[in-house]
């Protein structure tokens, strides 16, 4: 019943009822437009194909030879081969893939790109989406938060290469662009060493800036919500200073990127680097780490393993969500407009999180009931102590961003969300989560 699900996958619609075939525009020069098929081929799929007893392997591996000259065409002729054994709760690994097929750029059109943080659930969408594209892209990343197997799809690839690095040291390469997003973003991420989050966000930016200057390249950073911290201003535009506690358990993360953006500034008008500043709101969707603290993979796990759901606070703060292909379209059209202020990327469909916990409970029982399965009970909502200086509001306002890159939001909440059920679901099941 689930690989059925995964062969003739739900109807995709946005806001407007309309199907979404393809993520991303042809604007400002530069085509980011990519199959949602070909993308979804990386990461809702498993890391192995078939679960076999010891006593298979060798009719298996009979097989593979005889069908080596038969490429199958379609998303699983770049599945990986690798199999799993449940007997043994063991999986064998191995190179025997292809990869995706990228566009054939030529010289002129081909950038060199460099994404800082590149394996974690934000650079690991921008750099599937830049691999297809045909660019050439590098990552940096010192995989506190980030995880291999995000981008391992691409290890080998001649336009792919991966460099374990802090990014607090210097680092020297020649680049076009830059996506800074190097910087651990969930709550018991930054708090677990709330001194190297503040050292990421200042020496690391300083480092990539003084790379950008050097190169002459175009530099993004990934800012945050958080620079507004708990807002008295409903909804955030750019231009508001925010309302932040600078010595708080939030501050190391907040205060952080608040520098970032100063430093980031800084190098603009004193040396003329060309800076972008995206100010990224809640996201959600696959590859999400499920014990970052984050709402959404909170909710939908403990639903997935029939638990009951964890709401802090009396579940009236709001928040608004926006799914991960929205942020990479965003990210890519700020990188190459004309834009340098600061600009809000969100969804601007706001939330309580009482409301968004019922919304999940529905869509994680809709999958199950699709998937042929009939948990034991209905989960509950429970309620527990709000952690401090939890926003109670959190909305952007997106109009820059929809007047300056002719960006908005094409995914609902719902359909996001059921995606990133059926990827959890699915690595449940392959017993990797």
């Amino acid at each position: 019943m689930a690989k059925k699900s995964s062969e003739q996958p739900t109807q995709t619609l946005d806001k407007n009822g309309q199907e979404i075939k393809s993520v991303g525009f042809q604007r400002f020069g530069f085509d980011c437009e990519v199959s949602l098929d070909a993308l979804r081929s990386l990461y809702l799929r498993s890391h192995y194909v078939v679960s076999v007893s010891e006593s298979q392997v060798q009719e298996l591996d009979a097989k593979e030879e005889e069908g080596r000259g038969n490429l199958t065409q379609g998303p699983n002729a770049y599945q990986s081969k690798s199999i799993f054994h449940p007997d043994t709760q063991s999986i064998s690994y191995t190179t025997l893939s292809r990869f995706a097929p990228v566009k054939l750029l030529p010289p002129s059109s081909r950038k060199r790109v460099l994404v800082t943080g590149g394996a974690g659930f934000v650079g690991s969408h921008l750099v599937d989406r830049l691999m297809l594209l045909g660019h050439e892209v590098t990552v940096l990343d010192n995989f506190f938060t980030g995880s291999k197997t995000t981008i391992s799809h691409w290890v080998g690839h001649p336009n792919f290469e991966l460099v374990r690095h802090d990014v607090v040291e210097p680092f020297m390469i020649e680049c076009d662009q830059i996506y800074h997003l190097a910087c651990p973003a969930s709550p018991p991420h930054y708090q677990f060493n709330a001194v190297k989050t503040i050292k990421t966000s200042f020496i690391g930016t300083l480092n990539m800036l003084g790379l950008a200057k050097r190169t002459k390249a175009r530099f993004l950073i990934s800012s945050t919500s958080e620079v507004y911290g708990d807002p008295e201003v409903h909804p955030q535009p750019e231009d508001y200073w925010g309302h932040v506690n600078p010595i708080g358990p939030r501050a190391c993360y907040d205060e952080g990127k608040r520098v970032a953006e100063t430093l980031t500034y800084g190098f603009h008008h004193q040396d003329g680097v060309d800076v972008r500043v995206a100010r990224i709101f809640n996201t959600y969707g696959p590859r999400m780490n499920p014990h970052d603290g984050r709402v959404v993979s909170n909710f939908i796990v403990q639903a997935l393993r029939g638990e009951d759901m964890t709401v802090y606070g009396d579940g009236t703060q709001t928040r608004s969500f926006q799914y991960i292909h929205d942020l990479i379209d965003g990210l890519i059209a700020l990188m190459n407009s004309d834009e340098s202020r600061p600009v809000n990327i969100g969804n601007g469909d706001e939330f309580t999180i009482g409301e968004f916990a019922e919304l999940v409970r529905e869509i994680v029982e809709k999958v199950q009931e699709e998937d042929g399965i009939k948990p034991a009970r209905r989960v509950q909502i429970v309620y527990k102590p709000i952690p401090t200086d939890d926003p109670q509001k959190r909305r952007p306002d997106t109009t820059r961003a929809k007047s300056s890159l002719g960006w908005q939001p094409r995914w609902s909440v719902r359909m996001g969300l059921e995606e990133m059920v059926r990827y959890y679901k699915a690595k449940m099941s392959e017993g990797s989560m």
